[in-house]
């Protein structure tokens, strides 16, 4: 019995141990992520640099293909700068995993109500995650100079992503209200750095290629 309680301590004291260093190693990362992109993000769009293209990252779309609040939130975020001249074309980035879904379509039919031209909305079908959403960006759309806009929880990653890449990437900051579960975006945020750090470190590739579709071309 004693020699099962000194086995089952020892087995105790090495999971503690193991908890507290991949607590240390994912706040260090959370921490440097954000110490190392604070300079490319901006609230304001005076500070922001004019880019030929803003990148929105997708989101949540309901089953009546309404726009999530936050996903609203990016692309009203993203037409301002349009309307101040801040950029000239929209790339919306996201989710159409299957027929019935289809984020970049929810995010183009809200710009076109409200005026977009067509020639000015590139979408990329296959924006399942940031890191596909900004490695497609660049290879597929060659946009190596992009404002990108998302919540202030979700813009350290992308950006680190990008300037990891080598792209000049600048942040945005899309939040338009107080939104729920934000505490759990934040938290989740940790895991995702490290899954961030981890696919730049072996360069992955995206889910899925394709053929160029330069942004300063015909769009798609």
């Amino acid at each position: 019995m004693f020699k099962n309680n000194l086995v089952f301590l020892k087995l105790l004291r090495w999971l503690i141990v193991g908890f507290l260093l991949v607590l240390l190693v994912t706040s260090g990362l959370s921490l440097y992520i954000k110490q190392t992109t604070k300079n490319y993000i901006f609230e304001r769009t005076e500070e922001l640099p004019e880019t030929y293209t803003v990148l929105v990252l997708g989101a949540s779309v309901r089953s009546n293909g309404e726009l999530s609040t936050i996903l609203r939130d990016r692309v009203e975020s993203a037409l301002l700068l349009y309307s101040q001249g801040k950029v000239k074309r929209f790339l919306l980035s996201g989710d159409n995993g299957t027929t019935s879904y289809n984020e970049p379509v929810a995010m183009k039919k809200y710009l076109r109500e409200r005026g977009v031209p067509e020639e000015a909305i590139f979408m990329d079908f296959a924006g399942f995650d940031t890191y596909d959403s900004v490695y497609r960006a660049s290879y597929i759309f060659e946009v190596d100079k992009a404002i990108v806009v998302t919540q202030h929880f979700h813009l350290p990653r992308a950006i680190y992503i990008a300037r990891s890449m080598g792209l000049e990437y600048y942040g945005y900051i899309g939040d338009r209200r107080t939104y729920e579960l934000e505490s759990r975006n934040r938290y989740r945020e940790i895991a995702a750095n490290l899954k961030a750090w981890g696919e730049l470190l072996i360069n992955k590739e995206p889910h899925f290629k394709g053929d160029k579709i330069p942004i300063t071309g015909k769009n798609n």
